[in-house]
């Protein structure tokens, strides 16, 4: 049975309707300090740049103080800053405000455990299940207390210089980096500053309202114009909390998650230091799974979601993995999706090799992909609707095993996301049509 409030990356929705509302985020403090915190104890918040921030920050506060929990606030830092953080302050938990790619009128509120990691799904159903109680309010001397870390960004940075190897600089790479006006606009242009590179900021000026506006991942229209209009070598784009990254040549052509993530475990590979399976999601390129299997890396998907593809990471004893839109695990520098280590593993393999980022992505080679995003008025479970599953199996068979479909839910949107995947572009374009089409139709 699904959860009603987290989804595939937490709790997200519009502000001011639920469960993104005052009034739920200090229910949720409360129910969270009995799970995470019930003897008291500290937890550490972060946000991004959305004017929302302050609001939910305070209500959170709120929550947790009335619970007997302190508060360590660290303002706009990106949300692997906070799982960094947590841990090092020695917090039991963390807190992220953030909706993360989403349009500044959305935010959301994401947590980490004592180690950094994403919690459970079953301590995710305990927290929603304290939520039916009011919050609680202990004794006077009982209550907790809150006080800011002004050095937190600091400490960040150099966690983020640490990941790569002893020694490494990158004078003389000039790089764009797009900070999707978000959580790490200030510190992302720095961390690569320090290292000696030649940085263009673009997108880093946040205003509570611009945040992932037309700039960052999910929209590198500008990061892809930029680039050869400054003649840089690279250019890279991070998300609103700063977690995914895409990354573009000196040509202006995007590099998606699964082009970095060959990247990165190529050359894991080479130094013989990748160990275990590389993990992706359904989602992830085909060619992806082949380029690696011609280097005898093993390769594995897992459901659609970070916190999936670390549980399989884990169980499988591996340390490199990834989804597409530029969610990038290397959990032998990070707990948690990085953007900025992220890219500075694939800078880390441009300085050492010598080559550009688009001679580092020749060995793979990207199958057409199509994807279709269906709106859905309630949630559904496709394999209980005839027609769906019926026009999906026509699909395999026309594909003749060169390809895939995939349908799925949105952990975040009210969608079906239909994708399709073959050789043939014209022939996936259709098929995908095709399957909206039915999906859309079967969903009414």
């Amino acid at each position: 049975m699904g959860l009603r409030y987290f989804g595939t990356d937490g709790i997200r929705g519009r502000v001011g309707d639920s469960p993104m509302t005052v009034e739920f985020a200090v229910r949720l403090a409360s129910a969270a300090a009995k799970v995470l915190a019930p003897r008291g104890g500290s937890v550490l918040i972060g946000k991004d740049t959305r004017v929302s921030g302050y609001l939910f920050e305070a209500a959170l506060e709120a929550g947790f103080v009335a619970a007997g929990v302190d508060v360590r606030l660290i303002g706009p830092l990106p949300t692997p800053a906070v799982a960094f953080m947590t841990q090092r302050t020695g917090c039991d938990f963390g807190v992220m405000i953030s909706a993360s790619h989403n349009p500044f009128e959305d935010n959301g509120i994401k947590f980490f455990d004592r180690d950094g990691g994403k919690l459970s799904d079953a301590t995710e159903a305990a927290i929603e299940a304290e939520l039916q109680s009011p919050p609680v309010t202990v004794d006077s001397h009982r209550l907790g207390r809150a006080t800011r870390i002004d050095d937190s960004r600091s400490y960040y940075q150099e966690h983020c210089l640490a990941s790569v190897p002893k020694g490494l600089r990158l004078d003389g790479l000039k790089l764009v980096v797009d900070g999707a006006n978000g959580a790490a606009y200030k510190v992302a242009p720095r961390v690569f500053s320090d290292l000696g590179a030649d940085v263009v900021p673009i997108s880093c000026s946040p205003n509570g309202r611009n945040i992932n506006d037309g700039c960052g991942s999910t929209s590198p229209s500008l990061l892809q114009l930029t680039v050869p209009g400054v003649r840089a070598d690279a250019g890279l784009a991070l998300d609103g909390d700063g977690d995914r990254l895409i990354m573009v040549d000196h040509l202006g052509r995007v590099m998606d998650g699964d082009q970095l993530l060959y990247v990165i475990a190529q050359a894991r590979h080479a130094a013989g230091a990748l160990t275990g399976p590389v993990v992706g999601t359904v989602m992830t390129n085909l060619g992806l799974e082949h380029a690696l299997g011609r280097l005898g890396i093993p390769f594995l998907r897992a459901k659609v979601g970070d916190r999936h593809v670390l549980e399989l990471l884990r169980e499988r004893g591996g340390t490199i993995g990834g989804e597409t839109s530029g969610h990038i695990l290397c959990l032998d520098r990070s707990t948690t999706g990085d953007g900025i280590v992220s890219a500075l593993q694939v800078l880390a393999v441009m300085r050492e090799t010598g080559k550009s980022l688009a001679e580092l992505t020749t060995g793979m080679t990207k199958y057409p992909q199509v994807l279709i995003n269906v709106t859905i008025a309630r949630k559904i479970d496709l394999n209980t609707l005839p027609a769906v599953v019926e026009a999906v199996a026509q699909a395999e068979v026309e594909l003749a095993g060169t390809g895939r479909v995939v349908l799925r839910p949105s952990g975040t949107e009210p969608l079906i996301r239909v994708m399709v995947e073959g050789e043939d572009r014209h022939t996936v374009q259709r098929i995908a049509e095709r399957l909206a089409d039915v999906v859309r139709s079967a969903a009414a």
